[in-house]
């Protein structure tokens, strides 16, 4: 399993590259859309694991809504002085409105299932505030680039998932090397408290790495902010962990080997991103 992870990464990872910061804004803006309607099939799923009908009208809404928010807000308008366009602003703010709500069903899993595990509408919805949120956050940090420069953006997506890719990695090894007492049972059993703790020890590697190359940061508000985001983004990862556990199945698809569904490759991003675009506008703009 795990050489089948390493392979799948290393030729992942040249494409992860090379989209974020190769093309422009605008063509990336499309080029994304692919990505989020495998992971929506694959949400689908979640919805209802046995009904393709399900599954492809759930595709088929999201496609529909990412395409409108590409026609809406073309990628030169998604920043304006400084200002965020208010559609892009509002689906953010609804993505760190879902991830607090979604904190709270984690948590108080398994009664939280009770309201919405037979509700295919409540499930929905709860993919779309997952997916949008997230693609919208994505675009709008690469948008940041400018002439003068043009791999800002980028630079700021990168870091992003560099926090998460920490978390996950430092989690795992720590988690197989330490973990004794179980995170969240219920959610993920495999999950230990000590690999959480091991996965924001890591991040810090990226905070010195920040620090090193951009000293003039504050370095308690990077801190901070790092660790905030590494929550979120295991928030992220036990929230689509409840929804499997739910819908009975372990992995959300089998296009990455070694690794399962995309949706499985961005759970944490879809609550990071979100929650590290709405900190950058608080603290950065």
């Amino acid at each position: 399993m795990l050489k089948q992870r390493i392979i799948t990464a290393l030729w992942l990872i040249p494409l992860v590259f090379g989209a974020i910061f190769g093309l422009p804004t605008e063509y990336f803006s499309w080029a994304l859309l692919g990505v989020f309607l495998i992971a929506a099939k694959e949400w689908g799923r979640i919805i209802d694991s046995q009904c393709e009908m399900t599954q492809w009208s759930f595709t088929i809404t999201i496609g529909v809504l990412l395409i409108a928010l590409n026609i809406i807000v073309p990628a030169n308008e998604i920043w304006f002085k400084g200002m965020m366009h208010p559609i892009f602003l509002g689906v953010i703010a609804m993505g760190g409105l879902w991830w607090l709500i979604s904190f709270l069903m984690v948590i108080s899993f398994p009664k939280s299932a009770n309201f919405w595990k037979k509700s295919h509408m409540l499930k929905s919805m709860f993919g779309q505030l997952t997916l949008i949120p997230c693609f919208v956050s994505l675009l709008s940090l690469k948008a940041l680039s400018t002439e003068a420069s043009p791999y800002y953006g980028g630079t700021l997506v990168f870091l992003v998932m560099l926090v998460v890719w920490a978390t996950d990695s430092g989690a795992y090894f720590a988690g197989k090397s330490f973990g004794k007492r179980k995170l969240m049972p219920n959610v993920s059993p495999a999950k230990t408290i000590e690999g959480l703790l091991g996965g924001l020890a890591t991040t810090m590697l990226i905070v010195a790495g920040v620090m090193y190359f951009s000293p003039e940061q504050e370095l308690g508000l990077l801190i901070a902010v790092t660790l905030f985001v590494a929550l979120a983004s295991a928030v992220g990862d036990l929230s689509e962990s409840m929804f499997k556990r739910v819908a009975n199945i372990k992995d959300s698809g089998t296009i990455l080997p070694g690794h399962g569904g995309v949706l499985d490759r961005i759970d944490s991003l879809t609550a990071a991103l979100p929650i590290f675009t709405l900190i950058y506008i608080a603290f950065w703009m």
